[in-house]
C-alpha cells in the first residue's frame, strides 16, 4: 500500500520506472530506499509542466509524419514498443514475434502463445510487465552481471529456464556444434550485462509471449479503421467468419488476407501504385501466404518505403516488431516490388544462432520466391481504402 502511494505521489513515468527497478535490485537498504525516494521527490515537485509538454511534442509522430495515414500508421506502431529500466539499463522493448506452430513439431500436449498470436497490444503489455516485475525474472537478470560465460536452455512448453557452465557445452557452442532443438532453445551469454535480446529471450521462450505477423498487420488496421470511425472487427466479421463474442483478430491470419473476397482489392504491385496501409504478401511453398507486413509510407522523392512487420528471422537485436525498407529509383516507378533493382534493406538471420538459416538472405529474395506458385503479391483493404481519404 505504502508503494502505491508514492508511486501516485511521482507521477513522472521514467522517474517510476528508475524508482520500480531500484527497489527491485537485491542487496539495497531501507534507509537507502528512502534516500532515493527523497532525492526522486525532489526532482518530480521542481519539474514544471511545460517540460513534460515539450516531452510529449517531441515524442508526437505528426512531427515527422503530419496529420496523413502515415502517422496513424506510425502511432499503431508505437504502440509495440516500452521503455523500461532493466538491470541498471534504459532499454527499448519490443513486442515479441508468437511462433505460428513451427516450434511444437517435437513436442506432445497443447501449448501456445498467450493470446495466440493476435493479441492487442495493451492485452499483451499488460502479462509483458507482470513477468518483468516477477522474482523468476529477477533471478533471470542475476545471471547476466557475474562476468561469466553459461548457456541459457530455455523451454518452451514448460516456459521455464535452466543455465549450465559446463565448458564442454560452452566450447561447443563456441565452435558452432548447437546443442538446441526448436523448443528448447539454447543461448551463449558472456555475463557482462542484460541486453534487450536477452529480455526477448525470455519474453518469447518463457512467458509465450508475442504477436505473429498477420496479428500485428491486423491490430494496425483496426486502430487505422478506429481512427477513422470504423469498427474493423464488426464491419469485417462475416468476411473473417467470427463465430460468437471471439475476438475477431483471431480470425486474421494470411488467409483471409490472401482471399479473393470482395473486402480485398489486389494491387498491382508497381511501386507507383503502393499506398500505406497496403498488405505485403510473402509466398510460402505450399502455395499459400507464409508471412505479411504493412507499409507505412511510400517516399516518391526520394525513393524509400517503410514497412512494418513481426517476424524473428531478422537480426538479433530487430527480432519480433520492426521497421524495414525498400530503396528504389525515384526515376522509375513503374518497376515491380519483384524487380532485382531494388534493395530491400531487411535481412533474414536464424531466430537463435545456430538454428537452421534461412533460405532466403533478405525480404527481396522472399518476395520474390516461388514465381511458379506466384510469387509475393500486394492488397488493399478495401474497407481502408475508403476511410484513407478522412486522414
Amino acid at each position: 500500500m505504502r508503494q502505491s502511494i508514492i508511486l501516485r505521489t511521482l507521477k513522472n513515468p521514467i522517474l517510476i520506472s528508475i524508482y520500480k527497478s531500484v527497489i527491485r535490485q537485491r542487496h539495497t537498504t531501507p534507509l537507502f530506499h528512502a534516500l532515493l525516494l527523497f532525492f526522486f521527490l525532489s526532482i518530480n515537485f521542481s519539474s514544471h509542466a511545460n517540460e513534460y509538454d515539450n516531452i510529449s511534442a517531441f515524442s508526437d509522430p505528426s512531427r515527422i509524419w503530419g496529420s496523413g495515414i502515415e502517422r496513424v500508421i506510425e502511432e499503431a506502431y508505437r504502440q509495440f514498443f516500452q521503455t523500461r529500466i532493466l538491470g541498471g539499463r534504459v532499454m527499448n522493448i519490443r513486442m515479441p514475434f508468437a511462433q505460428n506452430s513451427e516450434r511444437d513439431v517435437f513436442t506432445e500436449g497443447n501449448w501456445g502463445f498467450v493470446g495466440s498470436g493476435k493479441g492487442a497490444p495493451g492485452f499483451l503489455w499488460n502479462h509483458i510487465n507482470r513477468l518483468l516485475d516477477s522474482d523468476d525474472f529477477l533471478d533471470y537478470m542475476d545471471l547476466f552481471t557475474d562476468g561469466r560465460e553459461k548457456v541459457i536452455v530455455f523451454d518452451l512448453p514448460t516456459q521455464t529456464w535452466t543455465h549450465t557452465r559446463d565448458p564442454f557445452i560452452i566450447a561447443r557452442m563456441k565452435a558452432g556444434s548447437y546443442q538446441g532443438l526448436l523448443h528448447r532453445p539454447y543461448v551463449l551469454v558472456s555475463g557482462r550485462g542484460l541486453e534487450e535480446s536477452d529480455v526477448y529471450n525470455y519474453l518469447y521462450c518463457v512467458g509465450l509471449i508475442g504477436i505473429d505477423c498477420s496479428g500485428f498487420v491486423w491490430h494496425i488496421l483496426s486502430y487505422v479503421a478506429a481512427a477513422g470511425g470504423l469498427d474493423l472487427g464488426r464491419h469485417l466479421a462475416g468476411a473473417l467468419g467470427v463465430r460468437g463474442n471471439t475476438d475477431p483478430a483471431l480470425y486474421a491470419g494470411t488467409g483471409f488476407f490472401n482471399s479473393s473476397g470482395s473486402h480485398m482489392i489486389p494491387v498491382r504491385d508497381e511501386i507507383r501504385n503502393l499506398r500505406p496501409a497496403d498488405i505485403i504478401l510473402f509466398r510460402a511453398e505450399d502455395g499459400g501466404m507464409g508471412h505479411a507486413a504493412i507499409i507505412q509510407s511510400v517516399d516518391l522523392v526520394n525513393g524509400v518505403i517503410r514497412y512494418l512487420q513481426s517476424t524473428d528471422e531478422a537480426p538479433f537485436p530487430e527480432r519480433g516488431v520492426h521497421d524495414s525498407f525498400i530503396f528504389f529509383d525515384p526515376e522509375n516507378t513503374s518497376v515491380s516490388l519483384s524487380h532485382p533493382s531494388l534493395i530491400w534493406s531487411q535481412r533474414r538471420y536464424r531466430p537463435f544462432p545456430g538454428e537452421i538459416t534461412s533460405p532466403f538472405s533478405n525480404d527481396g529474395e522472399r518476395y520474390r520466391a516461388f514465381p511458379e506458385l506466384g510469387g509475393g503479391r500486394v492488397v488493399r483493404l478495401r474497407a481502408i481504402a475508403e476511410i484513407a481519404g478522412r486522414f
